[in-house]
Order: C-alpha cells, then structure tokens, then sequence
C-alpha cells in the first residue's frame, strides 16, 4: 500500500515513526531520481501536518543515516510548498544532460529561487556550481534573469564561514541564506497570521534585496503582530443589533475543529494560514474560524469575522467550506461555500481603510443555533 494511502486510512501505523523508518515503507524503499519510493514519499509529505516536517528535518539533521540529505531536500521543497511557493522538485544527485539544482520555487510575481539544500556548512560550498545552475535554467528559458535568485538551505544555524564565503563572492547579491530552523520558523509563522499581504511580505524575505533602510523588516514585524490579534469587533460596530456584541477575545481550537471536519468529511487538510486550509488532493477549500462562548442580554452566541480574501480561496478549489468552532471543537457549524456566499448580503460590516469584513454572528435559540443578519433580514437556522 502506497504511504499516502496508508496515511489515509491508518496513520497511527506511522504517526511517532523515524523518517527512516517512513522511508522504508516507501516504494521500493531507496530515494531515487525517477524512482516510485521519491514519489510516495513526496505524497506522503504533503499530507502530514507542519509538526511532523519538523520532526523529520530535525531527524534527518541530528541522526544522519544513508539518504538523510535526500530526506532533507524533499522536507524542504515541501516547506516551500507549505511558504505558497510553487515547487519544482530539483535531482537527488546531478547527471549528464540534467541541471542539478536542488528546487526551484516560484511566487506568484513571477520571481523564482533556485534552492541548494546542505545538511551542513561543515565544508566549502562551490558557490560557482550552484551560480552554473541558474544560468542554466536561464538559458533554457525556465526563469529570468532579472527576476531569479539563488537561496542556500543549511541544517547549522553557525554559518558564519559561509555567509563571508557568499560576501566575498561575485554572486553575492543574488544569494540569499538561511537555516532550516529558520525556514521552519518562518512557515509557522505564515501559518498564523492570515493577510495575503503579510504573507507575501514574508516571502519576499527569502529574495535577496539591500535592507540598509530597515522599515521594510519592521513593517513586517508590525503587521504580523496586529495580525495575530485578531479583528477587534467591539460593540459600536452592531449598535442596530438587539444584543451587542461583545470585544472579540482571540481563541485557538482550529486544528482541533479540523480533526472532526477530517472525520466527518472523510478528506485529510494541510494548514495554510491560521484558518485557511486545503485538502491534501487540493480538491476541497476549508476556512475554519472559531469563538469562545458569550452571554449577552439573556442570550448565549459565538462571533466570527470573514474576510474578501477568504471567499476568494475557497473558490479557488473545485468545493468549499465555511466551518465555525462555537465554543470548542464539540460544537461546530460546517457550511458549503455555495451556501454561505448567498447569504453575505444579509451581514452587517466593519468598514476600515485598508480593509472590510463580515460579521457573522450565531447565537442559540432554545436547542437550535441560528445565524444572525441585518435588521429587516430574516436569520437562518
């Protein structure tokens, strides 16, 4: 059975397990250039949730074993997956004929980074080697000049001798470098904030750019934190209701709703933002808002925000879902898109410079939950 199936249908066979040991399970178990156990396992990666990549880059960093740089490689194309890059798996070992890069990871501007992954700066890296490859895949018309760059991917954080290597070198202002724990780092960061503007900021970090001016950096840092506040919706945005609502107070029980959608749905997720998730075949767009539980005016509810730029990714898949955690994982609302859209309408907004959102609004009445809408607008159960 092939490790995704596996992953499907029993992962507690593999959940805990040495990346090893996962490897092994994996077509004919060896990591090949062309071979079926590259691809199972790509597969695989692609189903499991950010803490197991963590773990398997971790393993394959602090417990070397035969392939273990070749395990690396494909972790690190997956994290570029999980950053919104489009991927392109590079070669395990270069060959006659064949461009030996790493990865190649695009971004929607049309910029592309040609990615060398090492376990360790332990040793020189031939900085014109890895040069040699973009140029090749410039001239045969995979990127451009102008819009390209190189990132090194090393499993050390000392990296002192290699940055003043690449400061020395000619390919200096084309090469960007960062450790894996740092890459790690930053995907979990993109995973919990959800702005499509700060994301791409966060992107933009891994293309090599002169950053004496320092706004750019702090920009990013301010933008990140108010978005991990939340939207404040505060009583003075509902002042027509007939029960105020209450400050948003921020919650996390996202992934924990998820786990039951993955149940009940019968589909595997992979995070994409902190409430933002699709489906490991990429058929099924999910947003996953929750809410902890409020008492106003002799009634109990739950207060949500939805956002433009999250209707707009759930129609990018083929079927979407709008799922609302009221209080905890046991109690969640689980709505097709095709239904939410239509009643948008009907739901007050908060209009801000830069931005608007929706509010959505569900309360109880007597052993139903019911959505609130405008004054005038009949609620729906």
């Amino acid at each position: 059975m092939a490790l995704s199936d596996l992953w499907e249908n029993s992962r507690q066979q593999l959940e805990g397990k040495h990346v090893q040991q996962i490897i092994a399970f994996a077509g004919d178990g060896h990591l090949r250039d062309g071979g079926n156990a590259s691809e199972d396992f790509r597969s695989f990666l692609s189903k499991i949730p950010t803490l197991m990549l963590q773990e398997y880059a971790d393993q394959c960093l602090n417990n070397s074993f035969t392939g273990s740089g070749l395990a690396l490689q494909d972790v690190v194309n997956e994290i570029g997956r999980r950053l919104g890059f489009k991927v392109t798996n590079g070669r395990y070992r270069g060959g006659s004929g064949h461009i030996g890069f790493d990865g190649m990871w695009s971004i929607q501007d049309g910029h592309s980074i040609v990615v060398e992954v090492k376990t360790t700066d332990a040793y020189r890296i031939d900085l014109n080697v890895v040069a040699d490859y973009r140029r090749a895949l410039i001239k045969e018309g995979s990127i451009s000049g102008d819009q390209s760059s190189i990132l090194i991917v090393v499993g050390r954080k000392d990296t002192g001798d290699l940055e003043a290597q690449i400061r020395g070198s000619k390919q200096a202002w084309d090469i960007r470098l960062i450790s894996v724990d740092a890459l790690l780092r930053l995907m979990m960061v993109k995973q919990e904030v959800e702005d499509p503007k700060i994301i791409k900021r966060i992107n933009d970090i891994l293309i090599p750019r002169e950053f004496t001016k320092l706004d750019e950096i702090v920009e990013i840092l301010f933008s990140t934190a108010e978005d991990l506040k939340g939207d404040e919706i505060t009583e003075e945005d509902d002042t027509e209701d007939e029960v105020k609502t209450p400050k948003f107070t921020p919650v996390a029980f996202h992934d924990a709703c998820v786990k039951r959608i993955e149940t009940h749905l019968g589909k595997s997720f992979i995070k994409q933002s902190r409430a933002s998730f699709v489906s490991s075949d990429k058929q099924t767009a999910l947003i996953c808002a929750v809410s902890k539980e409020y008492a106003r005016g002799g009634k109990t509810g739950y207060w949500f925000s939805f956002h433009p730029h999250q209707k707009e990714f759930l129609e990018t898949a083929a079927s979407g879902y709008v799922a609302f955690g009221c209080g905890s994982e046991q109690k969640i609302v689980l709505i097709p898109v095709s239904d939410f859209k239509a009643w948008l309408d009907g739901l007050n907004i908060t209009q801000k410079e830069d931005r608007f959102y929706w509010h959505v609004i569900i309360y109880k009445l007597e052993e139903k939950l019911v959505l609130r809408r405008k004054q005038g607008a009949d609620p729906i159960d």
